[in-house]
């Protein structure tokens, strides 16, 4: 492990963008001054939050400080999960094959495709008629 005091990742989903702060510690996560239980109530969610720590083995390793914002819950926590892997990787280069292997350094690119003008959506269209 580095000998550096804090270390910062950031992490983005659609329009969410989460600032992790891993400092060494015994596992506590505040995510916007809330509880981490709190701010992701659903199990999911909070599976997808932790897990690089999880894949690494460094889950009571770290305190977890995240300034989250933008987007919904589960965009949230994508990010998050993002931000977190990219400050372990500063603390310790070694672990992006476990990291990468599973998936968590890579950015999802999916974003929500814009409303086009003259139609009732993104795809939908308005009811053809022939006469």
């Amino acid at each position: 492990m580095a000998a550096k005091k804090q270390i910062w990742g950031t992490g983005r989903r659609k329009t969410s963008v989460a600032r992790v702060k891993l400092t060494p510690g015994t596992g506590k996560i505040i995510v916007n001054k809330r509880a981490f239980e709190v701010y992701f109530p659903l199990e999911s969610q909070r599976v997808a939050a932790k897990q690089p720590l999880a894949i690494t083995g460094n889950a009571d390793k770290f305190d977890m400080l995240v300034l989250v914002k933008g987007g919904g819950p589960i965009s949230q926590a994508g990010a998050v999960r993002m931000g977190c892997a990219r400050a372990l990787l500063k603390v310790d280069a070694n672990l992006r094959p476990a990291l990468k292997a599973e998936g968590v350094l890579t950015r999802d690119s999916r974003m929500k495709e814009r409303k086009k003008y003259g139609q009732p959506g993104a795809r939908k269209r308005f009811q053809f008629s022939k006469r």
